[in-house]
């Protein structure tokens, strides 16, 4: 294709689209692509058409009728395809892992942090004033000793990963 070709028809074919998009529910530059596309594919076989601009006009509707036949034709799912965003063996082996050494991090940090992180952690989602009365700590004092624990638990994980 030559430089003169694209220059002289991208102005028209650029209109052509922009014009027939909105009808065909496609988007102009999507319409434009089909249509340079037809055209690279007709060169080496066929050659550059003899009349261009009515070409270009010709082959935009064409491409704009394929468009609302696709529409019509094309139905949205009604639930998600096959993907259940399950995770594979793969996948829950890893997390498996992650946790069991979140796990043993947690055990190893020193004073009440591992049982306020397994207070924090508990399914049962405890509140600060139930994690307060059960392990002793006045619910002001709370929130200062979580900081100071998942500080030393970001310290100790560091540690170990920059010693792999």
């Amino acid at each position: 294709m030559t430089d003169e070709l694209v220059t002289t028809l991208g102005p028209l074919l650029a209109a052509e689209a922009s014009a027939e998009a909105h009808a065909s529910g496609d988007e102009p530059d999507d319409l434009e692509q089909a249509v340079w596309l037809r055209l690279l594919e007709r060169l080496p076989t066929q050659g550059p058409p003899a009349d261009p601009q009515r070409w270009v006009r010709r082959a935009v509707r064409s491409e704009a009728r394929r468009g609302r036949r696709r529409t019509r034709t094309e139905q949205p799912y009604a639930t998600e395809p096959a993907d259940d965003g399950a995770a594979g063996p793969e996948q829950r082996l890893l997390a498996s892992a992650r946790r069991h050494e979140l796990s043993a991090a947690v055990r190893r940090l020193p004073g009440r942090c591992p049982d306020l992180m397994a207070a924090l952690f508990s399914p049962e989602g405890l509140t600060y004033r139930e994690i307060a009365g059960e392990l002793g700590i006045s619910q002001g004092g709370l929130g200062p000793e979580r900081s100071r624990c998942l500080g030393c638990l970001r310290r100790l994980l560091t540690a170990e990963v920059a010693a792999r």
